[in-house]
């Protein structure tokens, strides 16, 4: 049974009003931006980060899945930490970590600090998002909580699009530590101001029992598949003893894990919600859409900067609009909901992100910036219609106990088919690359005319025969990156057409039960 030990009726207290009410959204949106910030503010900046720690840029890209799946083991401990600790100072004292591990990612100097940096600050970050809901909602006079979650959203969709063009311009123009370092004057606004105002409206504290087998074997599992994912091409998958021992350790503990889970009281992760039929068909599609979309908004400024030579300025400009349309179009969204089938809606969005997946996949290397920001803009008109309504789907036909465990379940699967989607496409893009090379290699002999007249035309720009053939070499890997590339979207797209269908296996009605459930 829980034990109460300490009761502050909040839930009494009058809504803040006034100055104060103003200070304190502002507290906690600085929590929510630099939190959403940094899950897109890193991207652009891989190449560079890579080039400084001395490792390759597909290395790089653990400095995103350390953060997501740290993120996504932790999200479904919210509930109990806030019960146990009290809501406001979990959100003060995780934004305060927060702002430390930004710092000890701005002074790593080697990838084993930059990752227990991330990870640490990954684990602190999944707290954060729901709690800054959960604290506007419940402080916010009743007639304005839709305005509180509009801001919050707003925030929320606003931070992706600046996260690349800040990332870009500061690495360009400072250094890429700087991407971090910007956190620490708003985590430091965001701690004090958030303290001073929310300190005597904690939440009850509640001792409620965890389940710590469940929560150690959610990390052995998910950890060591993480691992394995990230590490499996340069290891050379299943031909390597670590490899395998990893695969062994995942399966054991992630099929432990289910059978443990139906059967403990107290469950780290409630299993029983999949057999709700549209909770099921929803948290599959919102996660393989979403892991999907991920997995090319990693591969993509990694293109254009390792192999078309643009700036990580220029790589934020090119893949910014993405987020510029969400912002116009998710607040009018809810109007549209009550009138169209959902189903229709998400599988809309669907349409649009595959539309945009083939356009992408047909790219060549002669695309101008222009055409690159075209066609991130236009994915992002069905970024809301993908998210929004396919997270009322899974979360109609719930009962109310259910929505908080639903929402951080769902979010939980989202946020980690987000790392793994991330790790399969930057290991099948690598491994794409050198097919396509090896086709391209073969077909340049002696006899080939094309490669005889590239010849001629770089020795008549005045290189010796080596260098012409080292800069057809160069050539050549380029062209096998596009075409690795080009692999990567056709597929996502055949991915997305999927998810159009599978959508349609959901069954009405559709409650809005999503408000104040959206995870990031």
């Amino acid at each position: 049974m829980s034990n109460i030990s300490h009761i502050n009726n909040n839930t009494e207290l009058a809504p803040i009003k006034g100055l104060a009410l103003v200070f304190m959204t502002f507290a906690v949106s600085c929590g929510i931006f630099m939190n959403v910030l940094d899950s897109s503010i890193a991207n652009v900046a891989i190449p560079s980060i890579a080039g400084n720690l001395a490792i390759s840029a597909n290395q790089g890209t653990w400095i995103i899945t350390s953060f997501t799946v740290s993120m996504a083991i932790v999200l479904p401990l919210t509930g109990w930490l806030g019960r146990r600790f009290g809501e406001v100072r979990l959100f003060v004292f995780s934004t305060f970590l927060f702002t430390i591990a930004s710092i000890l990612c701005g002074l790593s100097y080697n990838l084993q600090m930059m990752i227990a940096a991330r990870v640490m600050q990954g684990a602190v970050a999944g707290p954060m998002i729901p709690l800054s809901q959960s604290l506007l909602l419940a402080n916010y006079p009743p007639e304005k909580k839709g305005l509180a979650m509009a801001l919050w959203a707003t925030i929320a969709v606003a931070a992706p699009v600046l996260g690349p063009i800040l990332g870009g311009y500061i690495t360009d123009n400072y250094t890429w530590p700087w991407i971090f370092y910007i956190n620490v004057p708003v985590g430091i606004l965001s701690v004090y101001l958030t303290w001073m105002i929310l300190k005597k409206r904690e939440t009850p504290i509640i001792r409620a029992p965890i389940d710590y087998i469940g929560l150690a074997l959610l990390i052995l599992g998910v950890g060591c598949l993480q691992i394995l994912l990230d590490q499996g091409q340069d290891l050379d998958w299943f031909n390597s003893n670590i490899i395998i021992l990893l695969s062994v350790i995942a399966a054991i503990s992630l099929s432990y894990l289910l059978v443990w889970e139906l059967t403990e009281k107290h469950p780290i992760i409630d299993l029983f919600l999949f057999k709700k039929r549209n909770f099921t068909v929803g948290t599959i599609a919102i996660s393989l859409g979403y892991g999907t979309y991920f997995g090319g908004v990693v591969i993509l400024p990694l293109w254009l900067q390792t192999e078309m030579n643009y700036t990580p300025t220029w790589a934020g400009i090119a893949t910014a609009p993405l987020g510029i349309l969400p912002v116009i179009i998710s607040p009018f969204l809810a109007f549209f909901m009550k009138k169209i089938d959902l189903r229709l809606l998400s599988a809309l969005g669907f349409a649009i992100f595959a539309y945009c997946s083939f356009w992408v996949g047909s790219f060549n290397t002669d695309i101008s910036v222009g055409v690159v920001a075209l066609a991130r803009f236009i994915q992002g008109l069905g970024a809301p219609f993908f998210f929004i309504p396919t997270l009322s789907i899974l979360l109609s036909q719930l009962p109310n106990k259910d929505l908080a465990s639903a929402a951080g379940l769902s979010n939980f699967c989202r946020i980690l088919a987000g790392s793994f989607g991330t790790s399969i496409s930057v290991s099948l893009w690598d491994t794409r690359e050198r097919l396509h090379q090896s086709n391209i290699v073969q077909n340049l002999t002696d006899y080939n005319p094309d490669l005889q007249s590239a010849l001629h035309y770089f020795q008549n720009q005045g290189f010796d025969a080596l260098a012409s053939h080292a800069k057809i070499t160069l050539l050549a890997i380029n062209q096998a990156y596009m075409q690795a590339t080009n692999d990567i979207f056709i597929l996502s797209g055949y991915l997305f057409a999927a998810m159009m269908i599978f959508i349609w296996f959901a069954r009405p009605p559709f409650l809005s039960n999503a408000v104040g459930a959206v995870g990031h």
